[in-house]
């Protein structure tokens, strides 16, 4: 009885339970999972509409025809710029304005930044108007639900300043109005920072008689394909960093193979990065998005977009008004500032802005190293130099092993030649004879390689940050160089600007023709470091080092100055500690006598040589 009675009771309970669970918590799942299937429905129907607009232009966008989506094409940028009712930017570091046709952000210059060293030079446009060459623009906005019959603002959508600003700054604020005329009254609040940030408030007021949603996007458009570096250590193109999917990085030409790539139920932020500047979209942190890059041609540009729209909705209750607050990041890709919105904002990983490459490890170091140096010397020139100083420093004990065993291959040189001559017969015996020699002596025969092993990352991570840093770029030296992170502007072919020609035009060897001045300062210390030791008794061995000087120099001929200043100085501090070293250690140093050899007419086969 007793037994028949706990069955009763175990299946009473499991009844409970499983009615239990499926009445709160599977049922609300299903329900949940329903809804969100459908809102993802609706959105990647609206999302496919945002990203892909209709703007197929007519006799290739030539100026004064119109696009079929409205977009009139002009001869310029100021022309574009004129031809629409505007708001003003103005900050210590931005100047533009916001289009009311369309409330886009779509005419930004960099106050601080020139095109080139010439301090009268044009300051750096980042954005442009639609309908002008290059265009390049952001914009917010609404996309409604699938089948909804709202009437959301557009491109041509021709907005109304409400209050009293006139001029968006730092201090003030700018609010646009549009009204749909269906009871949907949409406002859009600018608001920047005194660098690069711009927070867009978009909110709805319903006035209509019935509840709506809205899903809030925000892309990035970039009209035609621009000129980049394309060089392997720091990407330049459409780019962001989404949730789980990282750092996610497109070359304009992949982009074009692709068409379309996207990212789903993710978080982040994207847009287009240039070497020294960027702009990007970004949604408030950990907010659902669905991301999206795409291309297409339209037969008068080819039309790059990197958009995201919020996975979940946003309702408007009849009567009531409801906001949307996102930014947009649109200027220099400064360090301490974009570092400054990571930490205030915390936005996910704005930092990847900067491009630090795989071996951020050594390249942020060495760039912190770098700025800390100037800030204390006020030449960055100076700073890469006190950098080899110090490199030199921490590497002197590991270096002077290496020299010490060289200059110990040195001193036993006349009994190697002997083991050559004696066994040259004999491969396997001369080597076993020169490996008794070296444990003999405590000889480690690759010593010779550390010192330049040691420079291998060090190179790269000052070659990266004089590259991509935006710090180096315009950095004065000292006489003609004015920019570290261009290459010496002289030419040696040239005669320093005497002969009016350019060879670097010339087919074939034309890249290889731009040698300035500091590129020969570094092969002729490179040549001269190499002279520290006698040549090496293989023939083919000896061509190869006195031909690497020759090589280097004109490999580096077109590499930032700041990177050949770094070879050049590096090359005199080795030779410098090396000639010491090995003088210290018994070793004789024959430095002159190995250079004068090199101008020596040599013998030419079977010729007598002079007694």
């Amino acid at each position: 009885m007793t037994d028949n009675r706990n069955v009763i009771l175990a299946i009473v309970l499991s009844m409970i339970v499983l009615f239990g669970w499926q009445f709160f918590i599977a049922g609300p799942q299903l329900e949940r999972a329903q809804q969100q299937a459908q809102i993802a429905a609706e959105q990647a129907q609206s999302e496919a509409a945002l990203a892909t607009p209709n703007a197929t232009a007519v006799a290739a966008g030539t100026p004064g025809t119109v696009a079929a989506d409205g977009t009139a094409f002009y001869t310029d940028r100021a022309a574009a710029i004129a031809a629409t009712d505007r708001v003003v930017i103005d900050t210590p570091d931005l100047h533009g304005s916001i289009n009311l046709t369309g409330a886009r952000l779509d005419d930004l210059e960099l106050k601080q930044y020139r095109e080139t060293v010439d301090p009268e030079s044009p300051i750096i446009t980042l954005l442009t108007p639609a309908g002008a060459p290059n265009a390049y623009f952001a914009e917010q906005g609404w996309v409604p639900a699938a089948g909804a019959a709202v009437t959301v603002p557009d491109s041509k959508s021709v907005w109304s300043v409400e209050g009293n600003a006139t001029t968006l700054n730092a201090s003030s604020p700018i609010t646009l109005r549009w009204d749909n005329g269906d009871g949907l009254t949409f406002r859009r609040t600018f608001a920047v920072d005194e660098y690069y940030l711009f927070t867009v408030t978009q909110s709805v007021e319903n006035n209509s008689s019935g509840d709506i949603a809205l899903f809030p996007y925000a892309r990035v458009a970039r009209h035609g394909t621009p000129q980049v570096a394309n060089f392997f250590i720091q990407h330049e193109g459409p780019h962001g960093v989404l949730g789980s999917n990282n750092m996610v990085s497109k070359k304009y030409s992949d982009m074009q193979k692709d068409q379309q790539v996207r990212f789903d139920n993710t978080s982040g932020w994207l847009g287009f990065s240039d070497k020294y500047w960027a702009t990007a979209a970004l949604p408030k942190p950990n907010t659902d998005i669905n991301a999206l890059f795409s291309w297409k041609n339209t037969g008068a540009y080819d039309d790059y977009q990197t958009s995201f729209v919020e996975t979940t909705p946003v309702v408007v209750a009849a009567g009531a008004t409801a906001t949307n607050e996102s930014y947009l990041f649109a200027g220099a890709k400064e360090e301490a500032v974009i570092n400054r919105y990571q930490q205030e904002y915390g936005f996910d990983r704005i930092d990847l802005l900067i491009d630090w490459g795989w071996f951020s490890f050594l390249t942020k170091p060495m760039y912190y190293l770098l700025t800390f140096l100037n800030g204390i010397i006020g030449n960055f020139g100076l700073a890469v130099m006190a950098v080899t100083v110090i490199v030199k420093a921490v590497f002197f004990p590991l270096a002077s092993r290496s020299y010490a065993s060289m200059a110990a291959m040195r001193r036993v040189q006349p009994e190697m030649k002997s083991i050559q001559e004696r066994l040259k017969d004999d491969r396997p015996a001369q080597q076993q004879a020169m490996m008794e020699l070296y444990k003999k002596e405590k000889i480690n025969p690759l010593s010779g390689c550390w010192p330049v092993l040691i420079q291998i990352p060090v190179f790269f991570a000052l070659y990266t940050v004089i590259f991509i840093s935006l710090d180096m770029r315009h950095a004065p030296f000292f006489g003609w160089i004015r920019d570290l992170a261009a290459p010496d502007p002289t030419n040696i072919f040239t005669l320093f600007g005497l002969i009016p020609w350019d060879p670097t035009v010339l087919p074939v060897v034309g890249g290889f023709l731009h040698l300035g001045v500091w590129p020969v300062i570094m092969g002729l210390t490179m040549w001269v470091q190499m002279k520290l030791n006698p040549p090496p008794p293989d023939p083919t061995q000896a061509m190869i080092f006195n031909w690497m000087p020759v090589i280097f120099t004109f490999m580096l001929g077109t590499f930032p100055a700041g990177l050949v200043i770094y070879w050049a100085w590096n090359n005199t501090l080795s030779v410098t500690q090396q000639y010491f070293i090995m003088k210290r250690h018994g070793a004789e140093v024959n430095l002159l006598g190995n250079i004068l050899d090199a101008f020596k007419r040599k013998p030419k086969a079977n010729e007598p040589t002079k007694p």
